[in-house]
């Protein structure tokens, strides 16, 4: 349960990343990361498996369209990996990505104010060197700050989100690995409780059996925040459960939890068909992908807080809309 090492490398990658420009980035990639590296993002990124690709499409371009980024990281964990029984470890990150938005990016023209790209991160470290890297971030909720109105409509609020409420997610020490353990048990819990929708139960009462009255659900532009176990479901879970039939399984890469937070992602996490209309579209029999990463927060035996991260624009690229075509295209 020591993961100072793994915790060390990721660190000691970010400080070098972040100092970085130009090639200098593909450079501290290749120095961090092993041979056979995969990394995976949001659309229009997608998967990719060369880090001079990943340098020359993501992250180049990102620097260049937004100057003096500052990473404000409000989360950062480590856990060995609940999906393949601990073979591998993974460390979490999550946070802000802020600086100035002075140059044009994916289409979305600049402000010259500040913006923040909200993300989530999980790396596997094997032998000193990153493996896999599943990079997911908010491009909507960035389009948002830049003046955009990417969708028809959105059930909650939106906002820049803040980390956990009592600041004490950056987990830079090793944490109690017992309370690890409770946290992995109350995903867990919620995973095979709420995760098929087949409780039978009033949708309040099946809430509450894994999260606390006054529960706090960071999700996704599009969706957004919203806060009480009776306002998410009225603003999140019920219109979601609505829209949505032939749901799969959870295809989780990595679920992993230390202290009193936890998360996981998949690529994707599930795949469902909006047969009752979904952001304001109408109903369709495309199934459609769900890449998501979670991030949660414990307090006692339920979970408190969860920070959500959907690939929107993949989702509805898929239902034959695509957001930042459209963007390019007039502008």
């Amino acid at each position: 349960m020591n993961f100072q090492n793994e915790k060390k490398l990721v660190r000691d990658f970010y400080k070098s990343l972040d100092a970085a420009s130009g090639e200098g980035i593909t450079s501290v990639l290749k120095s961090f990361t092993a041979a056979n590296y995969k990394w995976r993002a949001f659309h229009p990124f997608n998967l990719k498996t060369d880090v001079q690709d990943v340098s020359d499409n993501f992250w180049q371009p990102f620097r260049h369209a937004v100057t003096n980024v500052q990473r404000r990281m409000d989360v950062f964990f480590a856990g060995d990996n609940f999906i393949d029984s601990g073979s591998s470890v993974w460390v979490c990150s999550m946070g802000h990505l802020m600086g100035l938005f002075d140059n044009p990016w994916l289409g979305i023209q600049p402000t010259g104010k500040m913006v923040m790209l909200r993300y989530a991160e999980f790396h596997q470290v094997v032998d000193g060197k990153i493996t896999e890297t599943a990079f997911y971030f908010d491009i909507p909720h960035f389009m948002i700050q830049a003046g955009y109105a990417p969708f028809q409509e959105q059930t909650a609020a939106h906002m820049v989100q803040p980390g956990p409420a009592p600041h004490d997610a950056l987990l830079f020490e090793d944490a109690d690995p017992n309370a690890g353990q409770s946290t992995m048990a109350a995903i867990n819990f919620m995973i095979e409780d709420l995760g098929q929708w087949q409780s039978g139960l009033p949708l309040v009462e099946e809430l509450a059996r894994s999260w606390h009255d006054d529960m706090v659900w960071w999700g996704p532009a599009g969706i957004g925040a919203t806060y009480t176990i009776a306002r998410y479901a009225e603003q999140h879970s019920a219109p979601f459960r609505a829209a949505f039939t032939e749901r799969s399984g959870t295809g989780h890469i990595a679920r992993i939890a230390e202290g009193n937070y936890g998360g996981f992602f998949g690529w994707p996490n599930f795949i469902a068909k909006p047969t009752g209309g979904y952001l304001g579209l109408p109903p369709s029999d495309k199934s459609s992908e769900f890449r998501v990463i979670d991030i949660y927060r414990r307090e006692g035996d339920k979970l408190q807080e969860n920070w959500v991260f959907i690939d929107m624009l993949h989702y509805l690229k898929q239902q034959g809309i695509d957001i930042l075509g459209q963007i390019k295209t007039v502008g």
